[in-house]
């Protein structure tokens, strides 16, 4: 199952609780696309601007942080921990990072089967960039090569998750700083022919055993 939004949880939390059992469900947080930025500054934006463990806590789930560089070459550990969890939410940020910290530490190759366990993947911006086949278009919008500590290659990853058939472009047409970039992204994958679909704040994609539903932003 996919709960995959533009920003934040989107308009449909409703629809992420109902898929994960109701409130309270587990969640663990995938920090990685926030890596490139300097710890403190990370720690300054949730003092003042934005907790994400309030965040999610507030909207009725019990989340902790994961930082996949912990796991780098310790897939079996990470799957075993991840197996305690309803949801896995990706955090926005940097998209090749976030793909380039699934790929090192195994994540990509435990998610089918925590999919078939049930698990809930979901994630918005980055954590729903990574989700599809490519990840071409969204280089309009992150920079490829970036890296962080704990990384040993800055290799840019070209093939996302592999979750849909297409590439999904985030803040298209919204109120957000990255909408002239999600815009630019566009247009490069029609000049290119690549398959895509563009969010707006507020909408979500969800799929759930093969049926795919697109959300409308509410409000």
């Amino acid at each position: 199952m996919l709960y995959l939004s533009s920003y934040m949880l989107g308009d449909h939390a409703d629809r992420l609780l109902a898929m994960a059992g109701g409130a309270g469900a587990r969640m663990a947080v995938l920090t990685n696309a926030l890596d490139a930025i300097p710890l403190e500054a990370q720690l300054n934006f949730v003092r003042t601007k934005y907790d994400p463990l309030t965040y999610f806590f507030q909207n009725g789930f019990d989340p902790s942080l994961f930082d996949l560089r912990r796991y780098f070459g310790r897939p079996h550990e990470l799957a075993s921990l991840l197996r305690q969890y309803r949801i896995i939410w990706a955090l926005g940020g940097n998209s090749f990072l976030l793909r380039r910290a699934m790929r090192d530490s195994g994540f990509d190759t435990i998610l089918p089967d925590l999919l078939k366990r049930g698990i809930v993947y979901a994630g918005w911006s980055a954590g729903a960039c990574v989700a599809g086949d490519l990840m071409s278009a969204v280089a309009a919008m992150d920079e490829p090569n970036v890296t962080a500590p704990g990384y040993l290659t800055t290799d840019p990853i070209e093939t996302g998750l592999g979750l849909l058939p297409y590439q999904i472009i985030p803040h298209y047409e919204s109120d957000h700083p990255e909408t002239s970039a999600a815009r630019g992204a566009v247009e490069w994958a029609m000049k290119h022919g690549v398959k895509y679909v563009p969010l707006r704040d507020g909408e979500v994609i969800i799929e759930n055993r093969g049926h795919v539903d697109f959300l409308p932003k509410l409000r």
